[in-house]
């Protein structure tokens, strides 16, 4: 099994950024944990981070041609905003799974929408930095 992790805007920041609301885990340590949770499995899990909307659908764009069997993606505040990001994830048809550190649905008002919901295996908000963990778990059991 192939699994593409993507990360949005700012997610290069975590461990920085509002510890309060994102904690103190940095990016590159949430990499290594889903590497190695799919290595354990037999699974090849890959890691993408942009700041960039069109990065993020060039790299969902090539997870078609590279046979990737299903996704895991924080958009962070592209989740809110981007139709582009939902069609390129319909367009591929890859399943999958939206991740967000914090609970949106205790934030601000504009955080409660999400353009990828509707279209996703599941999502998970509110878990930390966990939800990765889960959220690649899921689909590991899911392929078994």
């Amino acid at each position: 099994m192939k699994i593409l992790v993507l990360n949005g805007p700012n997610l290069n920041l975590l461990g920085t950024r509002e510890p309060q609301t994102y904690g103190a885990t940095t990016l590159p340590e949430v990499e290594a944990l889903v590497t190695a949770l799919g290595q354990a499995r037999g699974a090849t899990v890959l890691c993408f981070q942009s700041n960039h909307e069109g990065a993020l659908i060039d790299r969902i764009h090539a997870a078609r041609t590279e046979a990737v069997d299903a996704i895991v993606i924080n958009p962070g505040g592209l989740t809110h905003t981007s139709v582009a990001l939902r069609d390129a994830l319909a367009g591929v048809a890859i399943p999958f799974i939206e991740v967000h550190i914090s609970n949106v649905h205790k934030r601000e008002e504009f955080r409660h929408h999400s353009y990828l919901s509707g279209i996703a295996l599941g999502v998970l908000a509110g878990f930390g930095v966990d939800g990765y963990r889960m959220a690649v778990t899921h689909l590991l059991d899911k392929a078994s």
